[in-house]
This record gives C-alpha cells, sequence and structure tokens, in this order.
C-alpha cells in the first residue's frame, strides 16, 4: 500500500517477479479490496502462488514515528509481524521509511551483538559492479563501534548476495590520511584496521566521495547523516543531468538528429545509469530480513527491490550476519533466527 502509487505499482511488479521465478510465494498484505481489484485487473486474481492478507489500516508517507507504532493492524505492521512469526521469509516495502524502520525495529529487535540497524543501499560505479553504502539514515549519530558493525554487516550482506568474497570496505570521510576526520571516524578507521589484521575485514581505509562511483571500494561506511545527505544529492544530481541532456537535445534539429544517431549508445547509458535498477535497500541488523523499495519506484524498479529481497533469502544472509556479529560479544547467546521470537522481549 506504500509509495507514492501504491497498488498500481507493487502488484504489477509482484506478478511481473512471479513469472520470473518459480520457487516464491508473495503474500501481499493491504486493504483487500483495493488490493483484489488490481490482481483482477491483471488478470491475476486467484493466484496460486499469491495470498492476500487483509489490513484494515495503513500507514501515511508522512505519518509520525508514533502514529505508525500505534496502528497495529496497519499493512506496514503487519507484513513486518509475517517475517517475526516465521510466515514470511522477507519484507519488501516501499513506505514511509522513518515508520519501516521504527515498526521492524520495535517488532524484530535487533541481532546479537548490533546496537543499531542501519540501512544498506546500492550506487553504481564505473567498473559497473554495485557499491554498497550504508548507513543511508537510521542513524544520524552514530559512534565508531556502529561503524565498525556496519561495516560487519554490510561484508556479510556483499559476499552473499554478490557471491564474491573478501570484499574491499572503505570508510568514507574527508581524506583518505588516517588523521583527518572527526574523532569518531578516527576511533573507526583503527577499530576497522584491526579487523583487517585480524583477517575479518578487508578494510582499504579511508576512502572519499569520489570513490563511491569509482569502485574504488565494495562497500562504503559512513553514518546516516552523510549517507542520507549524499544519497538525496546525487539523486538530485542524476535528475538534473538528465533534464538538461534531454533540454539540450531537443534545443535544435542538429542536435535532434545527432541524438537519433547516437541512440544505440544514449539507451546503453540511460540502462547503465537507471536508478531502478539499484533500487532496494536493506535494513540490516535485524532479526528479519526488510527492504525499503523508493517512495516514487515504478513497477520495474519495485521489481528490483523484491529481487534484492529473494537473493537475500536465497544467500541466507540473516543466518551469516548473525554469524558475523557473534564475536563482537563476548556473552553471545548463540541465538539463531528461528528463536527470534522467543528471545526478542527478554533480550529488551
Amino acid at each position: 500500500m506504500g509509495g507514492d502509487h501504491g497498488v498500481v505499482v507493487t502488484i504489477p511488479a509482484s506478478l511481473a517477479f512471479l513469472k520470473q521465478v518459480n520457487d516464491v510465494h508473495l503474500t501481499l498484505v493491504g486493504r483487500k479490496d483495493q488490493v483484489e481489484a488490481e490482481l483482477k485487473k491483471n488478470g491475476a486474481l486467484g493466484h496460486p502462488r499469491i495470498t492476500v492478507k487483509d489490513a484494515a489500516d495503513v500507514v501515511a508517507m508522512d505519518a509520525p514515528l508514533m502514529t505508525a507504532l500505534r496502528k497495529r493492524r496497519s499493512s506496514m505492521h503487519l507484513a513486518i509481524l509475517e517475517v517475526k512469526d516465521g510466515n514470511a521469509d522477507a519484507c519488501v516495502s516501499a513506505g514511509n521509511t522513518g515508520a519501516l524502520m521504527a515498526v521492524s525495529h520495535y517488532l524484530l529487535d535487533t541481532i546479537p551483538g548490533v546496537e543499531r540497524p542501519a540501512i544498506c543501499g546500492i550506487m553504481p560505479n564505473e567498473k559497473d559492479l554495485p557499491t554498497y553504502v550504508l548507513d543511508l539514515g537510521a542513524n544520524v549519530d552514530c559512534e565508531e563501534e556502529h561503524l565498525r558493525q556496519f561495516a560487519l554487516m554490510g561484508s556479510a550482506l556483499y559476499t552473499n548476495v554478490e557471491n564474491r568474497s573478501s570484499p574491499k570496505v572503505g570508510l568514507l570521510n574527508v581524506g583518505t590520511e588516517a588523521i583527518k576526520g572527526n574523532e569518531v571516524v578516527k576511533k573507526a578507521g583503527r577499530l576497522l584496521q584491526k579487523e583487517h589484521q585480524d583477517g575479518t575485514l578487508n578494510f582499504l581505509g579511508n576512502v572519499e566521495g569520489n570513490d563511491i562511483f569509482e569502485g574504488t571500494c565494495d562497500i562504503v561506511v559512513c553514518d546516516g547523516f552523510t549517507g542520507n545527505v549524499m544519497l538525496k544529492a546525487v539523486e538530485g544530481l542524476g535528475h538534473f543531468f538528465r533534464n538538461v541532456l534531454v533540454s539540450q537535445l531537443k534545443s535544435s534539429a542538429l542536435n535532434m538528429l545527432g541524438a537519433l544517431l547516437s541512440r544505440k549508445a544514449l539507451n546503453a547509458v540511460r540502462q547503465r545509469l537507471n536508478p531502478s535498477r539499484y533500487n532496494g535497500a536493506c535494513m540490516l541488523g535485524l532479526r528479519g530480513l526488510v527492504f525499503k523499495s523508493h517512495g516514487g519506484a515504478d513497477a520495474y524498479a519495485y521489481g528490483f527491490a523484491i529481487r534484492r529481497a529473494y537473493d537475500a533469502v536465497k544467500g541466507d544472509v540473516l543466518n551469516k550476519i548473525y554469524s558475523a556479529m557473534a564475536d563482537l560479544i563476548k556473552d553471545s547467546k548463540g541465538l539463531n533466527p528461528s528463536e527470534k521470537t522467543e528471545n526478542a522481549e527478554q533480550d529488551k
């Protein structure tokens, strides 16, 4: 029900994904009349691999966090409960980001060794590979220990979703020198360097903003304030570039002819930089998999968010993150995802 468009995007995306993947069953959580009407419109009412779960309420895109937490019968709340109760392996939503994080944190809690969950998103780079960036807004203020935990979780996610071992980790800073940055970043750098020496992480050191898109490293770690500002700036730049390019190509007959002659190259550039291909941010550190789609995503983009959730499940990412974090706490209780429901309230 979430996002700027709701069921007219999420349901066509779901149906397209079911055609691509045979071993998936989707539970569509929302207002039953609207969901079934959209399914009927797409000729999929009664689909054998779809279950519709009715929700009496919806969390608005601008709803305050406390309002979202109080709406126990909202589609967001019920969808995350499906994960908590073991009825679903992952939840995908295009809804209110702050509300999704708050409700997910409240219902699922964090895994052992993780103090705060982080939002991990993907950026394109020159090597035509993904650059994972976290945190993108869940934690405005961070301590060095949080950044270390983000690095470990990001490394586990990248390894198991991208199927590439020993991913390179960089710490976002105002310079590559170890003496630069604020005290939190400098202390975090020392913690990550120790993890590198111990063989836990492949830590390259400090990186700068341009390294995200040059593909210098596979994972970039930062606090949520920096990450969110960077993300919104990049999105704005992308829209600016597209609008200027289209405007110039249409500005004269000669330019339009040039665009026609180079359409193959232009289409390749558009496809490579298409933000839809990078949609779907993982809320790492929770006792369950929750993925956030961009609120303005179309059906094509939303399908990528579903794909990321699917890949994370197939890669057993949740258990891998459990393992990666186990060494961080001496009194680890040895919990696994199947025990999360029973122990969440005790741990609180």
